[in-house]
């Protein structure tokens, strides 16, 4: 077997893992917009686990042209850690912000992450997270910025949700594999905007 394919049999592994644990971890967690972290040892424990499985079956391409590059068994596993290990970053971040909170809340964040989806930002961040990059931490960090909307929405709707975590999952996947194109985003982020506006009624 070769390396690049080593590399993605293992990285996708991972991330099956990931979603074994995540689902162990938050079953009976889900309180919808009134769920509670719990402790941070409790919180990160689910939030690690959910990235693996939510970010690197994205990452796979961007992982092999490293390992490519660098022609390296480590470099795979280097490459993912520091790449999950932003996203745990970014989990850290969440904890220290997150509060349970109303439907108008989640409502108005949902519509704010659905017009993310709309800005040069999200369009430069998520060119970037397909392009050919020099570290995970690079490649998490440019990620984060494309996919920090839909973020957004399952932090605002249900952090513990399995249900979210699996779209959520599937768009985050979709974007990372597919180019820009405005005739998928646009309606893409007009349907977010429709969720926000129905939390709100």
């Amino acid at each position: 077997m070769t390396l690049t394919k080593v590399t993605v049999a293992s990285t996708l592994g991972l991330a099956a893992a990931g979603w074994v644990v995540a689902i162990q971890q938050m079953q009976g967690m889900d309180m919808g917009v009134a769920t509670e972290l719990g402790s941070l040892a409790f919180f990160m424990g689910a939030w690690v686990p959910m990235m693996a499985a939510m970010m690197l079956p994205g990452a796979v391409p961007a992982v092999s042209r490293f390992v490519r590059a660098n022609g390296r068994a480590l470099a795979a596993p280097v490459f993912a850690a520091s790449y999950v290990g932003v996203w745990a970053l970014f989990g850290l971040a969440v904890y220290a912000v997150y509060q349970p909170h109303s439907t108008t809340v989640a409502g108005m964040l949902v519509i704010a992450a659905g017009l993310y989806e709309l800005t040069p930002l999200k369009r430069y961040c998520r060119r970037r997270c397909r392009s050919s990059v020099r570290s995970g931490f690079q490649f998490g960090a440019y990620c984060v910025g494309s996919s920090v909307g839909l973020m957004v929405v399952l932090i605002s709707l249900g952090v513990m949700s399995i249900a979210w975590t699996v779209v959520i999952a599937a768009l985050v996947l979709t974007q990372k594999l597919l180019p820009p194109r405005a005739w998928v985003d646009v309606p893409v982020a007009l349907a977010i905007v429709a969720v926000g506006m129905l939390v709100l009624t």
